[in-house]
């Protein structure tokens, strides 16, 4: 439940308290040399609070080194109710959203939320599926459309393919083209083998489908959605997708490509975690924010 009553969000120390609990859950870890019995935490009237000495390589730390946290001037407090904002908007929150519940720059905003999808992005354990498992793969392109442009020239679209497994993770990816040989290297890489592709009659899916245990096409030129008593359909990855245009349409509205693939690792982080509760989400997220640096510069130098 989401408690705008605790002090972790009003208290930039109980905050930080916070963050030492997920971050060292056995005691401080020096980010430099990994050392943790010769640290000792500092206390005195001129230093700050959550400052520990690392006696093997004497150098200070907090628990914010090394994370998306680090050398930020926003109070570890807003940044907290930031992560909690985003992992329970099943839509997204946009960053003037984030600006005004805040109270912080639109430019700060803008930045948090990038780094807060940087620390959403988790590292794949291995490739999805295996035997007896199916794992669905479908494309959508996000763009506005060419009735709202006032050129009416056609509206620059950006592709994104998914990968879902029944009853399991998504993996969303943006990919430049939409063409056999770039999907294949991206699906044989992320889908076990062993496991039964299911996609719609797009003949990108052809050849690679052939490396699989087996291949299922539902075809939607042909209306045809569901068949084979419930087998043969693309109607998980669709749901992703839906979700993920919900996003687009109702809270982003636009999604630059040079950061397409931090908003699909939003979308994903919470779709893999839809079985567990916001603020355990939450969490899993703020524990990702370790070893993701992101300074300003990286991300608007993209953007130019």
């Amino acid at each position: 439940m989401f408690d705008l009553t605790n002090p972790i969000y009003s208290d930039a120390n109980k905050a930080r308290e916070h963050l030492e609990v997920l971050h060292w859950p056995t005691g401080p870890v020096c980010p430099k040399c990994g050392e943790t019995e010769r640290v000792k935490r500092l206390a005195g009237k001129s230093t700050r609070p959550g400052v520990v000495m690392c006696n093997a390589c004497r150098k200070p730390f907090t628990v914010t080194v090394g994370t998306i946290f680090e050398d930020s001037k926003i109070g570890l407090n807003k940044w907290l109710l930031g992560f909690r904002l985003m992992a329970g908007s099943k839509k997204g929150i946009s960053a003037h959203q984030l600006h005004r519940s805040l109270g912080i720059t639109y430019k700060s905003a803008w930045f948090m939320a990038h780094r807060i999808r940087e620390a959403m992005n988790m590292e794949p354990e291995g490739p999805m599926g295996g035997k007896n498992t199916v794992v669905e793969a479908d494309e959508t392109y996000v763009g506005g459309k060419a009735r709202n442009r006032a050129t009416r020239s056609p509206a620059p679209k950006k592709a994104v393919v998914a990968l879902v497994e029944r009853d399991g993770h998504a993996r969303s990816f943006h990919v430049a083209n939409v063409t056999g040989k770039e999907l294949r290297g991206l699906i044989v890489t992320n889908i076990d083998r062993a496991s039964h592709l299911m996609t719609d009659e797009a003949p990108v899916y052809t050849r690679v489908g052939r490396e699989f245990a087996g291949h299922s096409v539902v075809n939607h030129s042909a209306k045809e959605y569901v068949s084979l008593g419930g087998f043969r359909h693309s109607n998980t990855a669709e749901n992703f997708f839906s979700i993920f245009k919900r996003g687009v349409i109702g809270t982003y509205h636009h999604m630059s490509e040079a950061h397409l693939h931090r908003y699909c690792a939003e979308f994903d982080f919470r779709y893999n975690t839809r079985k567990v509760s916001d603020a355990e989400r939450t969490e899993l997220a703020m524990i990702g924010a370790r070893g993701k640096r992101l300074t300003y510069r990286q991300p608007t130098s993209l953007a130019a």
